[in-house]
């Protein structure tokens, strides 16, 4: 798991943007760390987040900062219903749901075509982001110069049925259905043909939910279907431009770190951090307990250093 730390002060500012299918997606900005006008060619950082979290978690917040200590702008989407509201349809988001990020990344584009932008992905965000940026292989927008997933799960089966492993897994996993099922019976007043109200009471786990809410929302069979289409993993020899992998050995809700570092020996554009500790989302420098420096955050903006702020005058 990820361990607890203080939250970053940072001033966001959201904007509601309306998607094409008549729904909308919230995206917090934060320009702390900068001076003066924003220049049209400074980088710009979007950051996806995790299953049921959203742009004012703490490990988002962390990135969000660390991006914006190094001079760029950084962005971070909401997937629909992780704002703090309810979004407009019957569907939400599910794990391999890129059309919303590629949405999101041509409309910055728009914005400052002159900017270049990198992507970073936070565990199921992670896969999000991978997943896009194999299914475009060389067709990602030029402006798109590097990106980074942490924590990213490659195997979205594995991860789902880990979940039912373990004491701590089991408590964690139980959080999480109790947000997914809250929002789904909020979702029941203007849906109310979505779901059953019992065969939603009787979702215990991941996997529950997936097979009875994620899959048939979003168009496929049944759970299985919905991990196998939408993990990441057999999308990464396609990956064309730089991209940052890291992935702890100990990460209790991903083992499919392997996968990831295969890819990256047979995919120069892939380099994989594969650390022996760091947890999910974890990855204190020096050492537990008492440290507080974000190895990840500054391994990502270093990564990012290189990829792109040449394209920066």
């Amino acid at each position: 798991m990820s361990t607890i730390r203080s939250i970053p002060r940072l001033s966001l500012r959201r904007e509601r943007w309306e998607t094409p299918d008549a729904d909308f997606i919230d995206v917090d900005f934060s320009e702390s760390g900068t001076s003066g006008e924003p220049r049209p060619d400074r980088p710009t950082v979007l950051i996806l987040h995790g299953l049921e979290s959203g742009s004012r978690a703490r490990p988002v917040l962390g990135f969000l900062a660390a991006v914006a200590k190094r001079g760029w702008r950084a962005a971070a989407v909401n997937f629909r219903s992780c704002s703090g509201e309810p979004n407009r349809l019957a569907r939400a988001y599910h794990g391999g749901d890129t059309t919303d990020l590629a949405w999101a990344v041509e409309r910055l584009t728009a914005q400052a075509p002159r900017a270049p932008l990198a992507c970073i992905g936070l565990s199921l965000g992670g896969n999000i982001l991978l997943k896009y940026l194999g299914e475009r292989g060389t067709a990602v927008p030029s402006s798109l110069k590097a990106a980074a997933a942490v924590s990213a799960p490659a195997d979205l089966a594995a991860s789902a049925r880990i979940f039912e492993q373990g004491r701590a897994n089991r408590f964690y996993m139980r959080r999480l259905v109790r947000s997914l099922k809250r929002k789904t019976q909020a979702k029941l007043v203007r849906h109310p043909a979505l779901i059953s109200p019992e065969r939603l009471d009787a979702i215990r786990t991941i996997a529950d939910f997936d097979e009875a809410v994620t899959a048939p929302i979003h168009g496929f069979r049944n759970a299985e279907h919905y991990w196998k289409s939408a993990s990441c993993g057999p999308l990464l020899a396609s990956i064309r431009i730089p991209t940052l992998l890291i992935n702890a050995k100990d990460d209790p809700l991903v083992p499919s770190w392997a996968i990831q570092q295969r890819a990256a020996e047979q995919n120069s554009r892939l380099t994989a951090d594969i650390t022996e500790q760091g947890g999910h989302l974890g990855f204190i420098a020096g050492g537990y307990p008492g440290a507080t420096t974000r190895w990840a955050e500054e391994r990502v903006i270093a990564f990012l250093d290189v990829e792109i702020a040449s394209f920066a005058v």
